[in-house]
């Protein structure tokens, strides 16, 4: 399952984490589980873990001893919305540079 369509216009590195953490929101994930999922350098993805955050589409919660992440509500997509296809323009968005993305 993937992230809602209007939160697809973000950068590569927090679409792929909106997906992962959609995939799993009941159990949520640990930075070290999404590490293994969003194949990036560690920097990075906490660069996209802090944006998320501090534009409430992520949760995290600290829980014996770890700190699980989990998507709020709003991002994850109802079931008329689960659609495993992509219309032509999020095709076209997705191969586009980062910088260009928001334009679309």
């Amino acid at each position: 399952m993937r992230a809602k369509r209007e939160f697809r216009t973000r950068n590569e590195t927090e679409v792929a984490v909106l997906d992962t953490l959609v995939e799993r929101s009941d159990d949520g994930m640990t930075v070290l589980e999404l590490r293994s999922r969003v194949d990036v350098e560690i920097d990075v993805l906490e660069t996209a873990l802090s944006s998320l955050k501090d534009d409430g589409l992520i949760a995290a919660e600290r829980t014996d001893d770890q700190l699980v992440i989990t998507p709020v509500d709003r991002v994850i997509p109802d079931e008329q919305e689960t659609d495993h296809t992509q219309s032509p323009l999020d095709h076209l968005r997705e191969r586009l540079p980062d910088s260009l993305r928001g334009w679309l």
